[in-house]
């Protein structure tokens, strides 16, 4: 492991916390330290309070706060010296533990303290830097790991027993560590946890994290327990309906829609089909903190019943064990391991399934190495149920809330790239959606920088590259629940006998056989919808009432209309639910060209001012006017509604 600090980017970190944030960052740059809000930074300054009388503050990483993205204001301030003194208390529950952080903040509007506050204001060091390091719980996790992590760092660093992170931890640090700690002690690993570095210095401190770090790596190395063979994967064929079949099983057992990302890389699939998978996976996590993302053991297979069962069993278990009325969770897995598939993450968001993802990456890699030290040991179960079912979590659950509508669903917006199919794609999203946008304009791909976007090049009228881009979606998000048919050309103005055949077959091809391509496509996927499938079909005002010099066009949108009307009437068997909306004149779209609304315009002897708001309400409608009414097509209101054809035109006289 190597410093990434830099004088460079570290000089441009100023005030009294910038230090502190920089090492943050470089802690939480590299994954095998931390994942995903793992880890704790802490920096103990003194500072003038408005009296100006001196006083300690204790700078800990507010909850929430992710260290490779933290800024000053994800640093909560707390009163050292009243912190310090709850560790000496003979008992706090969590519960008033938070109560008391949050009421000894000294900034409002700050984030809530880490439950590890207590830990971090007892260690009597200015700079605390806590990780997660994969290396570390390797050596830990193997046979006789606490021996092993001795023989490594003799009196460099103090060793601390599992316990589970907030007071008891803080407590039983407080009256152990000054028994361990020696003149030569810089560091403190908690077995099954992580690894404390502390120093008077920012870039001191952080240093010896990662020489910490590089020294578990190093014994690995030795031990021939760091270069991992992942083995060789077999080969396997992938089919969209398994995984969709999968997302639906999981989804109806949680009681919720949810997504699935799918990973069939070699080192997936290559620990999914080892022989002794069931001995290695089912133990537990790496650390019993990673519970609250992926549950206590993954799927094997693809049995979501028999796993709720197994669950339900793990539940009842550990609640006779503590003898304290707890909540169930859902009983649906995050994680499925299966020799065909490789890795399936499951989550209500796109970030949940990468966290699950980047969370079992991980897990491997320690498994793995512990197993060639002499054999991977997890916890003991208890402790991943007392963080699963930890009163802090449980109160989380009270709280409640409702998630946007169309949270763990996923929306497919063709002719995604502009006007009526970009305003859709934001639509969905603003509603909880994860959307695949397909356009043939090669920009698809990098105009949404989020994870829950997925874009992909595609022309429409290839089936193959609709099977292609199919597999790709199902790979990201699981499944398709709601599809919106946006996709289409509009020819130049021409009289019927001056109309080409290129120009007639291009017109039926793009807005009529390329969408009948998509629907047979998604068929099979809709069908398994956890909310049943709804499509949305974006048809014209020229479909009631077609204009002169337009024939191609309406024809080839009145053709799309009676396929979304028989489809209707075949697949609602299917409970899949079809509508059409028929906007007019919207302008800020790719078929309306200068050139086209010139014509168009003119064909109806009007100026292009004039054109454009040529309805009854002398109103211009615009992409978001549509996109808005078809994602509320798919929504709860229009929960009983199939087969309708609604204007959004703002009145036309000869539609009504």
């Amino acid at each position: 492991m190597k410093s990434l600090w830099s004088d460079a980017e570290a000089a441009q970190f100023s005030g009294p916390l910038g230090p502190r944030v920089y090492t943050s960052r470089l802690l939480g740059r590299d994954k095998s330290l931390v994942l995903h809000g793992g880890g704790n930074t802490s920096v103990k300054l003194r500072e003038k309070n408005l009296f100006g009388e001196e006083e300690d503050v204790l700078y800990v990483k507010g909850s929430g706060w992710d260290l490779e993205t933290i800024e000053p204001a994800g640093f909560s301030p707390v009163t050292l010296g009243y912190v310090r003194r709850l560790a000496a208390l003979k008992s706090l529950p969590d519960p008033q533990m938070v109560n008391e952080l949050n009421t000894h903040m000294l900034r409002a509007g700050a984030p809530s303290p880490s439950v590890e506050t207590i830990l971090h204001a007892i260690l009597p060091h200015r700079y605390v830097d806590h990780t997660h390091a994969d290396a570390v719980l390797s050596v830990s996790n193997a046979p006789e790991g606490e021996k092993r992590i001795r023989e490594i760092y003799g009196e460099r660093v103090v060793v601390i027993p599992y316990i589970m992170a907030g007071f008891d931890l803080a407590a039983y640090c407080a009256r152990e560590f000054p028994k361990q700690a020696k003149g030569n002690t810089v560091g403190m690993v908690l077995l099954s946890h992580g690894i404390f570095s502390f120093a008077g210095d920012a870039k001191e401190s952080y240093e010896l994290m990662i020489e910490l770090v590089s020294m578990a790596e190093e014994y690995l190395a030795r031990k021939k327990a760091w270069h991992i063979d992942y083995g060789s994967a077999k080969g396997t064929s992938f089919s969209r309906e398994d995984v969709a079949k999968l997302r639906r099983a999981m989804s109806d057992q949680a009681g919720f829609p949810m997504l699935l990302k799918v990973n069939d890389s070699p080192k997936f699939l290559g620990f999914a089909q080892r022989r002794d998978l069931e001995k290695l996976a089912l133990q537990g996590p790496a650390t019993p903190d990673h519970v609250i993302r992926t549950k206590p053991f993954p799927m094997l297979g693809r049995d979501v019943a028999a796993y709720a069962l197994r669950y339900r069993e793990y539940f009842k278990k550990n609640t006779q064990t503590t003898g304290e009325a707890k909540t169930m969770l859902d009983t649906a897995p995050r994680m499925a391991l299966d020799p065909q598939l490789g890795f399936v993450a499951a989550g209500r968001t796109t970030r949940d399934t990468l966290i699950v993802e980047d969370l079992y990456d991980h897990t491997i890699d320690v498994i793995l190495r512990a197993e060639a030290l002499g054999g991977w040991r997890a916890l003991e179960q208890k402790h991943t149920f007392d963080i699963e079912y930890w009163d802090l979590e449980q109160a989380k659950l009270r709280k409640g809330g409702s998630p946007p509508v169309f949270t763990g669903e996923v929306a497919l917006v063709t002719g995604a790239a502009s006007g009526i199919g970009k305003a859709c794609v934001e639509a969905y999203l603003k509603r909880g959606a994860a959307v695949v946008g397909l356009d043939r304009n090669a920009a698809i791909e990098t105009m949404w920088k989020r994870p829950d976007v997925l874009g992909i090049t595609c022309d429409l009228t290839d089936a193959k590259a609709i099977q292609l881009a199919l597999d790709k979606a199902i790979k990201r998000f699981g499944g398709v629940d709601m599809l919106v048919l946006n996709a289409g050309i509009f020819p130049s103005s021409q009289a019927i006998q001056d109309i080409g055949a290129e120009s007639w077959r291009s017109a039926m091809a793009v807005n009529v056989e390329a969408n009948l391509l998509v629907m047979q496509a998604c068929h099979p996927l809709l069908k398994l919808a956890p909310r049943t499938g709804r499509i949305v079909v974006i048809g014209s005002k020229n479909v009631p009432a077609p204009g002169p010099g337009a024939a191609a066009y309406s024809a080839s949108k009145a053709a799309l209309n009676q396929l979304a009307r028989v489809a209707a009437l075949e697949w609602s068997k299917d409970a899949i639910r079809i509508n059409s909306l028929h906007p007019n004149q919207v302008f800020d779209t790719a078929l309306w060209t200068e050139e086209v609304l010139a014509q168009r315009a003119k064909a109806y002897n009007l100026t292009v001012e004039q054109y454009r708001k040529n309805n009854l309400l002398r109103q211009e409608v615009s992409s978001k006017d549509v996109a808005e009414l078809a994602a509320e097509m798919c929504g709860p209101l229009f929960a009983k509604t199939t087969a309708a054809q609604v204007p959004v035109d703002g009145g036309n006289e000869r539609v009504v």
